[in-house]
Order: C-alpha cells, then structure tokens, then sequence
C-alpha cells in the first residue's frame, strides 16, 4: 500500500461490516494482508470467518467479543477486558506493519459502549503508518472520529426486511 487512508462506515443502515469486507476481499486480491478485529461479535457462524481462513494469510479475523448482548448502561467487565485486548492486538498489528490493512469491525459501537476508550481510537489513527489502510466501522461514530477520516460512508436504513419478521439468514447476515 503506497498510500494508507482513514475510512468509516457507520449509520443505521445495513452493510458496514459488508462495504468493509468487501475492500478487504479486494486488498486480497492484489496481494495485500488484511486484518480484520472485530469487536462485540462472539457468534461462531458468522461466514466470514470459514472465508478468511480459506484466505489465509491474506486475510486473518480476529473475534474480540463474547456471544450474547453487551448492556450499554452497565457492560460487564470481560466484555470491556475482551475489547481492550483486541485493541491491543490490532494496534500492535498496525505498528508492526505485517498488515497492509487493518479492519476495526464495529469499533464505533465498542467506544460507544465505553469499551474502547475513544482517545486511544484518536491517538491509533494520529499514529497509523502511512502505508497502512485502516477501515472503522460500526453505528455511532463520533464526531472526532468522522473529522479525521478521510472517507465517510454513513449507511441509512430506509427499510428492511427484519420490519417483516425475517430473522438474520446464513450467508447474508451471518
């Protein structure tokens, strides 16, 4: 990568993990590594996860949550440990320059859940080599954020078919 940028996907809408998936796929494709955290996202079937290791190691996923639903109001103290651990691991990643990209799947949501505190997100992005693209997405981004990136995507849910009772399917959603 000559020239590493700053992009986001955030919004209400569907597809931000899929717009950065899709690039990563792309990255692949020329030859680059990609990185992929994501946070809050402990389920075992998502098919990105049987894809990346058909790609490997090209393409590597790292899981930085556990299955279930994370409070808000009041997380529990693994899920802000399990987070924590894999921003670590996505920072040294991004410092070591073994990755051309690296992907923060659902950060925005992980700071929003106080998680991830949103000045060592700040201070990741002031410090990214130049040659390394790095990817954020998740709902909520916060203003900061959005000012640093140098592409903004913001998703808007004008309707979908979970309104009709249609439940999360493999290879769509999962």
């Amino acid at each position: 990568m000559e020239k590493g940028l700053v992009q986001v996907y955030t919004g209400n809408g569907k597809g931000k993990t899929t717009a950065a998936l899709g690039i990563a796929l792309r990255a692949v494709g020329h030859g680059f590594k990609v990185l992929v955290v994501q946070f809050m996202k402990g389920n075992t079937e998502y098919g990105e996860l049987e894809g990346a290791r058909k790609l490997y190691p090209y393409l590597t996923i790292k899981r930085a949550g556990r299955e279930g639903f994370v409070s808000k109001l009041h997380p529990d103290p693994a899920d802000v440990q399990v987070a924590q651990e894999g921003f670590s691991l996505a920072k040294k990643a991004i410092e070591s320059r073994d990755y051309d990209m690296v992907i923060l799947d659902e950060i925005n949501v992980a700071i929003d859940y106080g998680l991830v505190p949103l000045s060592d997100l700040l201070q990741l992005i002031d410090s990214k080599p130049e040659t390394v693209e790095l990817i954020l997405t998740g709902r909520n981004a916060r203003s900061e954020i959005v000012e640093k990136a140098d592409l903004v995507t913001e998703m808007v849910d004008r309707k979908h078919y979970y309104d009709r009772g249609i439940p999360a399917r493999k290879g769509i959603e999962l």
